[in-house]
């Protein structure tokens, strides 16, 4: 529960780029947007880098950092495979081959 209390802010961020006006507000100045929440420095400059790995380790959630991917114009398959370190097109490969943990291709 103290990741996800600590997650709070930078998912009711995300939560609010459903609105298109907050959308808008965000895309005109970012870190004046987000000022807009508690959070901690370290989590804005996670938010402004766009480090989704970062985020989810100080309680940010995959399901509402999805929102803020969206507003980039980002595909969920291109954040995943940033978060993996791969290229898109690699990734999308290990997915269709089953994930990168596929048991069957370790054998």
């Amino acid at each position: 529960m103290e990741l996800a209390d600590r997650g709070f802010w930078i998912n009711r961020f995300c939560m609010g780029l459903m609105d298109e006006a907050n959308r808008q507000a965000f895309k005109r100045d970012e870190a004046g947007y987000l000022g807009r929440f508690p959070l901690s420095s370290e989590q804005t400059q996670a938010i402004l880098a766009r480090d989704y790995n970062r985020c989810i380790a100080m309680g940010g959630n995959i399901y509402f950092l999805v929102k803020l991917g969206a507003t980039d114009g980002v595909t969920v398959q291109a954040m995943c495979a940033d978060m993996a370190g791969m290229p898109v097109e690699d990734y999308r490969d290990a997915m269709l081959a089953g994930g990168r943990f596929n048991p069957a291709r370790e054998a």
